[in-house]
């Protein structure tokens, strides 16, 4: 297909795809003749895959040409090309001087330790969990962070990771993760928002 059709199919005007070649994050087409070029259904799949990226992980231009690099390194394992997809998802989290955070990420170590679960130990997630936990600490809220950690187990086992197509075209398998980390996140959110709004109209009602 030509650029038009390209632009046609993906929803991407033609400027924005030139701009994507020019940055090296959508590969370059078949050339057919000096100012022409065909593209097929691999530039459709890369550019779901930056339009989820960019507008639902919300991630900078850098970030997802690192996303992109590990999506088109082959001699990259799969877990690690989704890895650097999810960390490139998580907020940059620094760590705090005093004794506050050092409970808390030793808390969350020991958190990990006891689900049994296989976390890089240079995960981000770590810190980001350890930087909630300071707040729950220093605002006094109690922390018993286990029934969530079970909850999150079984819907990311039994539900979320089923939709990654993980020995399908790499594109595709990154773009699931992203729009499964992003929008199962905020639909959980919301439901539980929900249901703390219904069950405490159980326990006030009259």
């Amino acid at each position: 297909m030509r650029i038009s059709e390209l632009s046609a199919k993906s929803g991407v005007a033609i400027p924005t795809i030139k701009y994507y070649l020019r940055e090296s994050l959508l590969h370059q087409g078949q050339q057919t003749a000096a100012t022409r070029a065909e593209y097929d259904e691999s530039h459709l799949r890369r550019l779901r895959l930056i339009r989820a990226l960019l507008e639902v992980g919300k991630l900078p231009v850098a970030s997802i040409k690192k996303v992109i690099a590990a999506v088109e390194d082959e001699s990259l394992p799969v877990h690690e090309m989704l890895g650097t997809a999810h960390y490139a998802l998580s907020p940059a989290v620094e760590p705090e001087p005093g004794e506050d955070w050092q409970i808390a990420r030793d808390h969350v170590d020991r958190l990990i330790a006891d689900l049994g679960w296989d976390i890089a130990p240079h995960a981000p997630t770590r810190d980001e969990l350890a930087q909630t936990l300071v707040r729950m600490r220093q605002l006094g809220l109690h922390i018993d962070l286990a029934p969530y950690a079970e909850a999150a187990q079984k819907l990311v086992s039994e539900v979320e990771m089923d939709t990654v197509p993980f020995h399908g075209p790499r594109d595709a398998a990154v773009e699931a993760l992203v729009l499964g980390t992003v929008l199962y996140g905020r639909a959980f959110d919301a439901l539980r928002r929900m249901a703390q709004e219904s069950e405490s109209a159980r326990r006030l009602s009259l």
